[in-house]
């Protein structure tokens, strides 16, 4: 079954853009394209959709006033696509999937999409089991890591740090640490953006475990890493307020 989708945004050069992904993609259908975000309300009230790719700017009501008062259960999984990155934080509390910043490649496009797509079959699969939605949201707060011959079930707040090592990464737990046979780059594209932050070459982090942040350096709990001058612009824009 194909996964259903609808885009809220204003702007029609941006709607042909997610259009022509929507398309290029193949796994997606898409069900209708609303110019502003009341239109969209109605349309949730009686169809079912799995994502929203959601603009922040629109008219009559704004994609976080949106957010704010949108209660479909289950919540369809939302993208937020804008120009401009003062709403990410906001967005990660309203509990997005990702923010794709325009303009965003069809592989950033699809990075997005496989975000989603992954929680929805987590949540399916838990309905199937006749999973509480509690246990359905808890179990999305995991991941398995192979470690050497073993495949680890990690909670996500339990990691600190992610330290690469080349095609190896150290995956840094609050009492130990795994090798695990991926580069830093793979965990970028699994790991939640509203949790989980590059701000080095080297190191990811996990926001939660961070305890203080210094001038080029960043404290997580007796751990100092650094934060290197690429990142330190974005981290600071995203977290830092």
């Amino acid at each position: 079954m194909d996964t259903t989708c609808i885009i809220v945004e204003d702007q029609p050069p941006a709607q042909r853009v997610l259009e022509k992904y929507i398309k290029d993609l193949g796994s997606l259908k898409l069900l209708a394209v609303f110019s502003d975000a009341i239109k969209a309300l109605a349309f949730l009230k009686t169809e079912d959709v799995d994502i929203i790719f959601l603009d922040v700017h629109l008219p009559k009501l704004s994609g976080i006033e949106f957010l704010k008062i949108s209660n479909r259960q289950p919540h369809p999984k939302v993208i937020l696509t804008t120009a401009f990155s003062d709403y990410a934080l906001e967005g990660y509390e309203l509990d997005i999937v990702d923010y794709l910043l325009k303009p965003f490649s069809f592989e950033r496009f699809i990075k997005a999409v496989s975000k989603a797509t992954a929680l929805i079959a987590s949540y399916n699969i838990g309905v199937e089991r006749g999973q509480k939605q509690s246990d359905i949201e808890a179990s999305a707060k995991h991941i398995f890591i192979k470690s050497g011959s073993e495949y680890l079930n990690i909670h996500l707040d339990h990691i600190s740090y992610i330290n690469s090592d080349g095609d190896y990464t150290m995956v840094y737990l609050r009492d130990k640490k795994h090798l695990v046979a991926h580069p830093l780059r793979y965990w970028l594209e699994i790991l939640p953006s509203h949790q989980f932050c590059q701000v080095h070459k080297s190191y990811i982090i996990n926001i939660q475990a961070v305890s203080k942040v210094t001038g080029g350096q960043v404290y997580l709990g007796d751990v100092t890493l650094p934060v290197g001058r690429t990142y330190k612009e974005a981290f600071a824009q995203r977290f830092l307020r």
